[in-house]
């Protein structure tokens, strides 16, 4: 995911020269004229080895919520409340404006990091701006001309320790949701000859979302009884709650999580604990229902949840719930699956179900969805199978020629299940293109119907091993 970073100030400032020039793209419009961003606009910006989103704004205007600009500027606010660093912009020729100050007062009651940068700094004339900007009280400001690339090696200096940061956190919180999948919440050791959807070895279902999904209100409509705390204020759940439970005599254990916020946005150390926790549930999950509230579905925290699932490789149902307040449901559905198609490429096919948690329609439907996503998640394929599937993609569609010589793929296995992962020995894997693996999993997925999953595919450099064991054998 990365650090995001939203540039923020006052109309005509050059916001989005600055946003292009971090871009390396033409991507905002610029003018002269103030107010020509309107919307947050986000892209993946580069400066030195810095990785990271960043967000231009509309201008701050001092307007009334129910204007444009008052949008515009609710927008804004939005942006700083969900970035883990602000990049606030002031023109130094122009000096320190009332709106300028107005608007730092602002950006110092915010406990997002707050840079501040004296832009069209470059000569003599904005220097009196440059040091009227000590004035707003947000440190120190950073001297930078956006137009002519000026400043920005001070700019590097100054956001390294909060990319720096956000990528720590994330990597913190990757580690503490690895675990091995033989031991339960409670670090017993699970029995592996058990089928699973016994009494002894329950299916574990975690359940999880964005808060006030209405995660909680369809665990209560699942066990028939008000076993969770609900509302409509989000983020009542603050803890993760397992509950053991029949369904058509298959036992699952549900867990019911914390509604999962950006990091940004977790500024209590409860809710801190709250997030922390609902990793932990999906850490000992076998299948996660991600569940999207139908009136606001497939938000960027949502399709964030899904790519955390995703990695930490569980099997996923994708749960649309509050589908009994929607109207025209025909529309809804197909933006559903438009969005789909656009956002969950890396775990194609999978399974997604409306249902209403509050009127129990649908909910049989989930938990049929979780038993086939859970028997995609052990899926087997032989080692002949998946070689007679080699030969066929690979003469449909050859791998790339790099430098005049095409990669030879010639043997494949499968190394593991839950998720299935495939090795697939080649000549000079790392000149294949990540389009070719990509094609070669979709492909995987259609032919041996693995939906509902993520797939692990990796490569080794070599001969078929089997080949060599052979050869020896006979000599």
């Amino acid at each position: 995911m990365g650090a995001t970073v939203a540039i923020i100030g006052r109309p005509n400032v050059g916001k989005s020269t600055l946003f292009n020039r971090l871009v390396g793209k033409r991507l905002a419009l610029v003018d002269d004229t103030p107010g020509v961003t309107r919307d947050r606009r986000p892209g993946e910006a580069r400066l030195g080895d810095l990785r990271f989103t960043i967000i231009d704004t509309a201008g701050l205007e001092d307007a009334d919520s129910a204007s444009l600009e008052g949008r515009m500027r609710k927008q804004t606010e939005e942006a700083i409340s969900e970035a883990d660093a602000v990049l606030f912009v002031i023109d130094a020729r122009a000096g320190v404006t009332p709106l300028d100050s107005h608007f730092a007062a602002v950006a110092r009651k915010t406990t997002t990091p707050v840079i501040l940068l004296a832009n069209k700094a470059e000569g003599k004339a904005g220097m009196s701006g440059l040091y009227e900007a000590f004035s707003l009280g947000l440190g120190e400001p950073i001297a930078i001309s956006a137009e002519h690339g000026e400043g920005l090696a001070d700019l590097y200096d100054a956001l390294l320790p909060h990319v720096e940061r956000v990528e720590e956190e994330e990597q913190a919180a990757t580690e503490e949701a690895k675990t091995d999948l033989d031991v339960d919440e409670d670090g017993e050791l699970l029995d592996e000859d058990e089928p699973v959807g016994t009494l002894k070895r329950p299916l574990r279902v975690a359940i999880v979302g964005r808060p006030n999904a209405g995660k909680s209100t369809l665990i209560n409509t699942l066990l028939g009884e008000d076993r969770m705390l609900t509302g409509p204020e989000a983020g009542i759940t603050r803890d993760s709650i397992s509950v053991d439970w029949e369904w058509r005599e298959h036992h699952i254990k549900l867990f019911d999580t914390a509604g999962i916020r950006r990091k940004a946005r977790v500024q209590e150390k409860l809710e801190k604990l709250s997030v922390a926790d609902a990793l932990r549930a999906i850490k000992f999950a076998e299948v996660v229902v991600v569940t999207l509230d139908a009136t606001n579905a497939f938000e960027k925290q949502d399709l964030q949840i899904i790519d955390l699932v995703a990695r930490e490789g569980r099997a996923l149902v994708i749960a649309i719930n509050k589908w009994d307040l929607i109207e025209d449901r025909e529309a809804a559905w197909k933006l559903i699956k438009d969005a789909n198609e656009r956002y969950l490429n890396q775990i194609r096919g999978v399974q997604i179900v409306t249902l209403s948690g509050i009127q129990g329609q649908g909910v049989d439907r989930m938990l049929e969805s979780v038993f086939t996503a859970y028997e995609a998640w052990n899926s087997r394929v032989s080692t002949a199978k998946l070689n007679r599937w080699l030969e066929k993609v690979t003469v449909n569609h050859a791998p790339p020629a790099v430098a005049g010589r095409r990669v030879r793929l010639r043997y494949m296995t499968q190394a593991k299940t839950r998720p299935p992962h495939f090795v697939a020995f080649a000549s000079r894997p790392e000149q294949l293109p990540e389009s070719y693996t990509r094609y070669l999993v979709n492909s995987l997925r259609q032919t041996f119907n693995i939906h509902g999953t993520p797939i692990r595919f990796s490569y080794r450099k070599g001969d078929n091993p089997y080949a060599v064991k052979k050869k020896r054998k006979i000599q």
